[in-house]
């Protein structure tokens, strides 16, 4: 079971807590940290949860659908591989 610390720049740096046994995904976390993110579909579909990674390294369950650019990561499907900062 692993445990990394999200760092939230657009929060000025408040941290958020991931734990893999109680989230499956990053936007799981952020919701239960109380941090609002835009989401629509939550399985990697739509791209209305996308943020910048700035720090990190971010795995998915599955290759989401929806497009995104270098340095870009859908939180509904992905979950932290070390600690992370987000934009």
């Amino acid at each position: 079971m692993a445990s990394h610390k999200v760092t939230l720049r657009f929060t000025q740096g408040v941290h958020v807590p991931y734990h893999s046994e109680l989230h499956t995904c990053l936007l799981e976390a952020l919701e239960d940290s109380r941090i609002p993110v835009e989401y629509q579909c939550r399985e990697g579909f739509c791209g209305s949860c996308r943020v910048k990674l700035l720090k990190g390294k971010v795995g998915y369950k599955s290759k989401p659908l929806a497009f995104i650019q270098d340095g870009e990561i859908l939180p509904c499907c992905c979950h932290p591989l070390s600690d992370i900062e987000i934009s």
